[in-house]
Parts: structure tokens; sequence; C-alpha cells
């Protein structure tokens, strides 16, 4: 078995490393037809592989929950963080240039190494003879929500980005950018064939591979994030009807590790906890970032008990304190990825669109019930429809706050951006919405435009 982990890690890092080359996928045929004979000889050397791009996941990069992860660069774009390193300026005061060296390989080469990897898995199992029909299904299912999560993220970061469905680079190398609905029409493409593959339950006691539900819910926030209102509720209720496998859990269990509420989470690779726990707890003077008054005094509402759970405070300064633990060789936290909370503030968000009030201040209230807050039910009863969603952003802002770029996304995808951020950042142009294209990627494929303002 060891000698087969051990294979499988090299093997594995030769399909993950190829993007992280100058030259983008260029890599040669002989080698790559040796990598796909290698991985796809038995089940437990293809699974083994799979498995690894969650490990690689949390390698210092977008999905890390570290300093260079989508939750905190964008956590600093948008108006959730203080910063306190010079190195992140350029994020925090919308100033990014092509040449950053956070955003080439934290946000746009990780993803993408993770696609190729995705695409290479997709190929190698479609010719596969060793790996039995029930693993290439579930298997399959797996690299298809991968790469449908990256696509998610690049797109809401980079707008226009090229499409690669393949790992044959002469065909990646020099491919111009798709728009962004194709890129979505992709994504859903993917995550509908990823659902028919994946199974209702965990394929272990773990929740860091995603099943039926994790596709679900991704497409929940998909069709959210697209205006798809009917589809959108459609999709969190069938994530909010899996009761068997999904509640809500008290504020101080969310993060642990497995929770009830947890749809996905990624497994931290060492024995410290998790990245966000390190990054944000503070012990001594902050030397990264800490949340921002005008968010903790402007957003919750008195008696939140979120903000007496979920933040935390040292020397005058506050911190995320989602995590409890901040570094500790017994781990009990995970970093979640995505959760049932997000899928009742999509409900309820999809459903006022639709006129539905009565359905969306249901779901907002479940929310609102474990934060201690007075119900709508009670207080306004016939709420009108603008005030409603106001209220929905204003929830989504106090329970998903520090998680994976929900507040940047929001501003973006709702046109609230310039409105919120302009008045409190001197040098925001609208165009600061979408990231550069990092220069080394202009500078290497002649057919990739950058984007406007930069």
């Amino acid at each position: 078995m060891k000698q087969i982990i051990s294979r499988t890690a090299m093997v594995l890092a030769l399909i993950i490393s190829q993007t992280a080359c100058k030259k983008y996928l260029d890599i040669g045929v002989p080698r790559e037809s040796l990598i796909h004979s290698e991985i796809f000889r038995n089940n437990d050397i293809a699974t083994a592989a799979v498995t690894g791009i969650y490990q690689n996941m949390l390698n210092n990069n977008y999905a890390s929950g570290g300093s260079n992860s989508i939750t905190a660069l964008c956590g600093l774009s948008a108006d959730e963080f203080l910063c306190h390193h010079v190195s992140y300026t350029e994020f925090s005061e919308n100033q990014l240039t092509p040449f950053n060296g956070n955003l080439s390989s934290s946000l746009y080469l990780a993803p993408y190494r993770h696609i190729y990897a995705a695409n290479s898995i997709l190929e190698g199992l479609s010719g596969s003879t060793g790996v039995t029909p029930d693993m290439k299904m579930q298997l399959e299912g797996e690299a298809l929500f991968i790469r449908a999560f990256a696509y998610f993220n690049l797109t809401n970061l980079f707008g226009e980005v090229p499409l690669q469905l393949t790992s044959d680079y002469r065909i990646t190398q020099l491919a111009s950018k798709s728009s962004v609905a194709a890129i979505y029409g992709q994504i859903i493409a993917d995550l509908v064939r990823a659902e028919s593959c994946l199974p209702d339950n965990y394929i272990s006691n773990e929740r860091v591979r995603p099943n039926k539900g994790a596709v679900q819910a991704l497409l929940a926030r998909v069709y959210l994030y697209r205006k798809d209102w009917a589809n959108a509720e459609r999709y969190a209720s069938l994530v909010i009807g899996k009761s068997n496998l999904y509640r809500l859990v008290g504020l101080n269990e969310v993060f642990l590790k497995n929770s009830s509420e947890t749809i996905w989470q990624l497994m931290p690779n060492t024995a410290t906890n998790t990245s966000e726990g390190l990054l944000f707890i503070l012990v001594s003077a902050p030397t990264f970032a800490t949340l921002n008054p005008s968010f903790i005094n402007n957003a919750f509402e008195p008696n939140d008990r979120r903000r007496t759970s979920w933040i935390g405070s040292y020397a005058g300064h506050s911190f995320a304190f989602k995590y409890k633990v901040r570094s500790s060789a017994t781990v009990t936290e995970y970093s979640m990825v995505m959760r049932l909370a997000e899928q009742y503030l999509i409900r309820a968000e999809a459903r006022a669109h639709q006129n539905l009030l009565g359905l969306a201040a249901q779901d907002l209230d479940i929310i609102r019930a474990r934060a201690n807050l007075a119900l709508i039910k009670d207080t306004n009863p016939s709420i009108e429809k603008t005030a409603l969603l106001d209220a929905v952003m204003r929830e989504r802002r106090c329970e998903l706050f520090a998680e994976w770029g929900h507040r940047w996304f929001d501003l973006k995808r709702t046109g609230s951006a310039s409105i919120q951020l302009g008045p409190t950042k001197p040098q925001w142009q609208p165009t600061d919405e979408l990231y550069p294209i990092p220069q080394t990627e202009i500078d290497r494929n002649k057919n990739i435009t950058q984007n406007a303002g930069y």
C-alpha cells in the first residue's frame, strides 16, 4: 500500500505541476500517455489521484483559506477586512496590477492546475480498462465537480477566461477567452452530469469528497448568480430537503469537522487544524488583516449571536473567530467550502425575486432564529419585496463573512460594488470589479486580451 501511495503521489505531482511552468500545459504526448497508463491501472491509484486534487487545493492557493486564498484576498477587495500587510494593499485598495504575484499564482494558475488535473482524469477514465464501471462513475463525477468549481471561481474573479476542456497543450496553449455565458454553460453541463454520477451519501464518514448534495448546492449558487431564480430555488430545496444528511447546528459547532451543517469541507494537510484559524485568530499584533469596524458596526443587529460567537478581539482589534483553533496537533476543524445555511439564503433570495415573499421570509427567519434575532414574521409580516431582498443581503453579509469571498461576489453580482465601495475607497473604479489577467499569461498567449482598466 505504501508503494501505491508513493507512486500515486509522484504521478499526481506530475499532473498538478504541469501548469506551474511558464509554458502552461506545454507537455509532450508520450509523458501524458505514461501518466494515464500509470494512474488508471486500478481503482486505488485512480482514486488517490482524484483525492490528491483536494489535498493540493490547500497548498497556499485560492482554496487554502490562508493569506493567498479567495477568502482572504476577496475579503480585502471588499469591505470585510482592514489590511495590515504591505504586500496585500493592492487588494485592499483595489489597485491591482497584472504583475501581482499572488494574483497570478494563487488565483489564476492554481485553479487552472486543478482544471488540468480534472481534464486529465476525465480523459484517463474514458480509456481505462482497469478501473471498474462504478468507480469510473464516481471519479468522473468528482472530476467534473472540481472543474466546475474552479471555473466558477475563475469567472467570478476575472470574467472571461480561456475555457479548457482538454489536457492537450496543442489546443490549450493559445486558447482565447470564452464568454462568461459560455463558461457558465459549461459549469452547468458539468454539474448536471456530475449530479447523475455521484451518490446521495458521502463515500466515507468524512464530508471531504463531494456527493450529490454538494453538486446540487453548487448548482443552486450558480443559478442564483445567473438570475435563474426558479432553478436556484429548486436546487437549494433539494439540498435543504436532505434532512437525513444536513441540519443547522449551533454557531460554535458549524466549522467542526464533519458537522451536520457541512455540505463540503477540505481536510487540512497538516496537524495544525485550518489555515483560516491560523490566519485570522490574533494572539499578537496583527500582521495580515483584521475585521473592518464599519462592517461590525453597520451589519449586525443588536443581540446577534454571530457577533459574539464569530468575532474575537485582541488588543483593540477584531478578528474572524468562526474557526476556534489557531493551531493544535488534534485536528477538530476542517476548512468549510459549502454549508447548509447558504442554501437557505439562496432559496430566500430566489423566492423573493419570484414574489414568493412569505416563503422567502420563512427561510430568512430560520437563519435569524439561530442568530437570536427577531423574526420577520413577527416584526414585519407584510414586508415588501425590496425590503426583503435588502434583508437577505444583510443576512448574507453577517452569516457568510470571511468565507470564500461571498461579500465581494455579492456586491458584484447585484451591481452594488461601486455604491458600497466607492465612498470608502478613494481610488475605486468600476473596472476594479474584475481582477486583471496576469501579465505572464498575456505575454505567453497572444490570443488573450487584458481586462478593461488595466
